[in-house]
C-alpha cells in the first residue's frame, strides 16, 4: 500500500518542513521483508527547532480554558474516524500486526484513550481549596515524547492525549521501525486545528534524536516507552536539566496458576496473552507458574493450543499471529530460544526457525519451554516474542516468591477458581498492574511499573496527572 507522502518531512510549528539532517531509513514490511518506504532521520538541529516551537506555543496554549481543550480533543476524534481503516492497514503493513488486531485494538487505541482523556478533563478539579489557600494543578510545560514500535498508536495516544488535555506542548519522536502511523496522526492533529507549535514531530534514531531531546533544556518533561536500557539513557541525559522523567519500560511478568483452576480455560488464557501481538508486549505474562500436581495436564493443554495458533500473512483476516516487527527482533528471539535449549529447558512446542510453510518474513514458532528454573536467562530477561517459560511450584507462598523474584515489576497475572484467593494473591505481586482470570486493563485503570519497569503511570487520572504540576497558593 502507499505510505505517507510526508515521509521525507517533519511536522514543526504547524507545518511540514524539510529536515536539517540528511539521513534516511528504509521501512520494511516484516511479513514480506520488502521495503515499503523510507523516512528522513533528524538530528539535534531538528530537535532544537521543534523544541523552540513548542516552547513558544506553551505561553498561549497553557492558558486555554478547559472547554476549549475539550472541543479540540473531540474534533481530533472526529477527524480520526475518517482515517481509522487507513491506520489499521498501515500498522498491519509496517509492524506486522494481524489486520483484525490492527483494526480492533491497535488503531482503535487512539479512540479509546482519547475518549477517556475527554471524560477526565470535563470533570477534573484543577483548583481545590485547602486550609488557608488552594492547591492548583497546572500543565508541566514542554514534553519530549519517545514511543515504541509494538503498540505505536496506543503509546502515542497515551502521551499526546493527556498532554493536550493538560495544556502542555510537545515534540514526538516516534519509532523509526514503524513510523508511518505517526505521520497519519500528525495530519489528523493538523486538520483538527491543533495550534501551531503545540504538537511537533521529528523522526530519527534514539541515539541521535532521542538523546538530543532528553538533554535539551527547553523540555520540562521526558516521557519514554521502550526498553529498560533506553529508559536509563533518557533519565541519565535528563538529569542535567532536572526535568521530570516518566518511563514505561520492560517486564518479565508472572502468570500464577492456582491449584483450583479450570486447566483448559487457564491454558487458553495463557496462550491468548502471549499470542496477542506476537508476544511483543512489555506486560506479557511470559513466566507461567504452575503447581507441580497440575503440570502434566496444564502443559498438554497449553501445547495443543499453542500449536493451533494460525500464524501467517497479517493481511489475512484469519491470521491470529503475524511476524515479529523486524529482522533484529527475529534474531533476538531466535537467540533466546537457542539459549533455552542450551540451558536444558524442555521444549514442549515451537523452537528455532520459521513455522512450516513460511519461507520468508520474520515469523517465529509459538514456543513453550517447560522445566524452567527462575534463574535461567530465559526466565530473567525480556524476550519480547511468543515464548512461554513454565516454572513449577509446590505452595502459593513459593509461587508468590518466584513471581516477585525479578528485576521487573510491570505486570502480573493470577488464575484460580476461588476469586477471593486469586485477588489475595494479586495483591501480593510486586507489580504495577495485575490481571485476574483473564481480565485486561481498561483505559480507566493506570498502567506502569515497579522496579526496573519504570516510574510514572499512563491511562486514566494518574496518567493525566503526570502532565500536571502542583502549585500551592496561600491567600487567606
Amino acid at each position: 500500500m502507499k505510505m505517507s507522502a510526508r515521509a521525507g518531512e517533519f511536522y514543526i510549528d504547524g507545518k511540514w518542513v524539510k529536515p536539517k539532517g540528511t539521513g534516511v531509513q528504509k521501512v520494511v514490511n516484516p511479513a514480506t521483508e520488502e521495503v515499503i518506504g523510507e523516512i528522513a532521520l533528524g538530528n539535534a538541529a531538528d530537535v532544537d527547532m521543534a523544541a523552540q516551537a513548542a516552547k513558544a506555543a506553551f505561553a498561549e496554549y497553557s492558558q486555554w480554558e478547559v472547554g476549549a481543550r475539550v472541543e479540540l480533543l473531540e474534533k481530533i476524534l472526529k477527524v480520526y474516524e475518517t482515517r481509522h481503516e487507513e491506520m489499521a492497514q498501515v500498522v498491519c503493513a509496517e509492524m506486522g500486526a494481524p489486520i483484525k488486531l490492527a483494526r480492533e485494538q491497535q488503531a482503535q487505541a487512539w479512540v479509546n484513550h482519547l475518549r477517556e482523556v475527554v471524560r477526565i478533563l470535563k470533570d477534573y478539579e484543577f483548583e481545590v481549596p485547602v486550609a488557608n489557600g488552594m492547591v492548583r494543578r497546572e500543565p508541566v510545560g514542554v514534553v519530549a515524547m519517545v514511543t515504541p514500535w509494538n503498540w505505536p498508536v496506543s503509546q502515542i495516544a497515551l502521551k499526546v492525549g493527556p498532554a493536550l488535555a493538560a495544556g502542555c506542548t510537545m515534540v514526538l519522536k516516534p519509532t523509526e521501525v514503524a513510523p508511518f502511523n505517526a505521520l497519519i496522526l500528525a495530519e489528523v492533529l493538523h486538520e483538527a486545528g491543533v495550534p501551531k507549535g503545540v504538537f511537533n514531530l521529528v523522526n530519527g534514531t534514539g541515539p541521535e534524536v532521542g538523546a538530543a531531546m532528553s538533554a535539551h533544556a527547553a523540555f520540562d518533561m521526558a516521557s519514554i516507552t521502550g526498553s529498560t536500557r533506553a529508559g536509563k539513557d533518557v533519565a541519565e541525559r535528563a538529569a542535567a536539566t532536572v526535568k521530570r522523567v516518566t518511563q514505561e519500560l520492560g517486564g518479565k511478568s508472572p502468570n500464577i496458576i492456582l491449584d483450583d483452576v479450570d486447566v483448559a480455560k487457564a491454558a487458553a488464557v495463557s496462550v491468548n496473552y502471549i499470542a496477542r501481538n506476537c508476544g511483543q508486549n512489555c506486560n506479557a505474562p511470559t513466566r507461567v507458574l504452575v503447581p507441580h500436581k497440575l503440570m502434566d495436564d496444564f502443559c498438554a493443554a497449553m501445547k495443543a493450543q499453542m500449536e493451533a495458533i494460525v500464524v501467517g500473512d497479517p493481511a489475512d483476516e484469519a491470521t491470529q499471529m503475524g511476524p515479529l516487527a523486524g529482522k533484529a527482533q527475529f534474531e533476538r528471539v531466535q537467540g533466546y530460544i537457542q539459549k533455552g535449549l542450551d540451558e536444558g529447558a524442555t521444549l514442549l512446542c515451537g523452537g528455532l526457525g520459521r513455522p512450516g510453510g513460511l519461507t520468508r518474513g520474520y515469523f517465529v514458532k509459538p514456543t513453550v519451554f517447560a522445566g524452567v528454573r527462575n534463574d535461567m536467562v530465559i526466565a530473567r530477561e525480556e524476550i519480547f516474542g511468543p515464548v512461554l517459560c513454565v516454572i513449577g511450584y509446590d505452595t502459593v507462598e513459593e509461587a508468590i516468591e518466584i513471581g516477585n523474584d525479578t528485576d521487573y515489576g510491570l505486570a502480573g497475572y493470577v488464575q484460580g477458581g476461588d476469586a477471593a484467593q486469586a485477588l489475595a494473591v494479586a495483591k501480593r505481586i510486586r507489580a504495577g498492574s495485575i490481571g485476574v482470570n483473564g481480565s485486561l486493563l481498561g483505559p480507566e485503570l493506570p498502567f506502569g511499573g515497579y522496579k526496573m519497569s519504570g516510574n510514572g503511570r499512563e491511562r486514566g487520572v494518574f496518567g493525566f496527572e503526570d502532565y500536571l504540576e502542583v502549585k500551592a497558593i496561600a491567600y487567606r
